[in-house]
């Protein structure tokens, strides 16, 4: 089956996380995907995040050139690497060559670096008026207020989501997964995925503007929490979520269990597991309003219950009465889920030297479509690799010309 992005080109001017995650999912929809990196700097900074894989096996330190960074090995699938010097105007007339035959660009620079670059939309959309250009940045381009550097914890720290997890009156809460990272990128995806389809109807390209702290804040602004304060209702409720009682997470005597019933059918299902089912004729218990109002005893009676079984069978106790309920699993077990595996939302990564007898995981692409591939199937580059074969193959330079860039440090 065809991939459904055959045919576009995308170029990617992005390093660290939040931009090369978009182009990753970009390159496993089937663009075609130039990732341009810096020579002089050694290329996406991914590319010296410890650990480092290499045939000498997995280190903290890189040890020889074989060696890459796991980060690179998974952010760097299904891409090209060419490397480009942007302070020299030769190199920016190589990207612009390579703009004006690109579909798509993505980059995340800090704001206002691609102008003085000359790089910017406006610059590179006179060569290409059909190209879309997709920046990734901390704040946006329009943002009122500060407009510097951003750091995934410091997306965290000013979306409200720090606070939104963690006990009342606790500090704050980083999230272990860097989700300013993450989450930016797919609406990037999403933006940059309809302005191809606005193209097809208008023949121009358009400048699609993400923003990290944006895009979290709209995720937090999903969840009611400023209606929450105005009634006095806790943002932060620790393991439970009393407002939808019994809902949260309990110690077994070996392991973590999550349930959620927050309807009456789920929690006279959980009163029956823990071998309480009169109290689902129980005025505090036999209707949601009830429940809530009288959560912290709901959730003493589960905690109780809970901690003195083993994790199997309090699973099979809840499920047994058709309560939603699954055990919290640690990272390493969740990534080598068969089932996730099969469906490719999880895939081995691969060196591209060959096999270094370790087996690493990385995400692949979390959606099965059934009239299309989807699939990250080849190995990160190693810097520049793909030098020659795109100058020459897609933009048509002379053997001179990539000589004369290569001698003046451009390439």
């Amino acid at each position: 089956m065809k991939r459904p992005l055959d045919g576009l080109t995308v170029i990617d001017l992005t390093t660290a996380l939040a931009g090369p995650y978009a182009t990753l999912l970009l390159a496993g929809l089937g663009a075609r995907v130039i990732k341009v990196e810096n020579p002089a700097t050694g290329g996406d900074t991914a590319r010296n995040n410890s650990p480092y894989l290499g045939h000498d096996g997995l280190n903290v330190r890189r040890l020889s050139e074989d060696d890459m960074s796991v980060s690179i090995l998974s952010r760097g699938r299904n891409k090209e690497s060419i490397t480009l010097d942007l302070k020299d105007q030769r190199g920016r007339q190589v990207l612009f060559d390579l703009a004006a035959k690109a579909d798509i660009l993505v980059e995340n620079y800090s704001a206002g670096v691609t102008a003085r670059l000359g790089i910017s939309y406006d610059d590179l959309a006179e060569a290409n008026p059909a190209l879309i250009y997709t920046s990734i940045s901390g704040f946006g381009a329009t943002y009122k207020g500060s407009n510097g550097k951003a750091m995934d914890t410091i997306i965290q720290a000013l979306s409200g989501v720090m606070m939104t997890a963690g006990e009342p009156g606790g500090g704050p809460v980083r999230f272990g997964l860097p989700v300013g990272d993450l989450v930016a990128p797919m609406f990037a995806v999403m933006g940059t995925l309809a302005a191809v389809i606005q193209r097809g109807a208008t023949g121009r390209g358009q400048h699609v503007d993400v923003s990290m702290l944006g895009s979290l804040t709209s995720l937090v602004a999903a969840e009611p929490f400023d209606a929450f304060e105005m009634l006095g209702l806790p943002l932060r409720t620790g393991e439970y979520v009393p407002r939808l009682a019994p809902f949260g997470t309990f110690r077994t005597k070996d392991g973590w269990i999550a349930l959620c019933a927050p309807t009456d059918k789920f929690a006279h299902g959980v009163l029956t597991a823990i071998g309480r089912p009169e109290l689902a004729d129980d005025e505090r218990f036999a209707q949601r309003d009830g429940r809530v109002h009288h959560a912290t005893e709901l959730h003493a009676m589960i905690a109780e219950w809970a901690a003195g079984c083993e994790l199997g069978e309090a699973i099979a106790a809840l499920e047994a009465n058709g309560v939603p309920v699954a055990e919290v699993r640690h990272p390493l077990d969740a990534v080598h889920d068969q089932g996730v595996r099969e469906r490719g939302e999880v895939v081995a990564l691969r060196h591209p030297g060959g096999e270094t007898g370790v087996e690493l995981f990385g995400p692949g692409l979390p959606f099965v479509m059934s009239g299309a591939e989807t699939s990250l199937d080849r190995p990160a580059p190693r810097l520049g690799q793909h030098n020659d074969e795109i100058l020459s193959g897609l933009l048509g330079y002379t053997e001179a010309q990539i000589d004369e860039l290569k001698r003046s440090s451009i390439l």
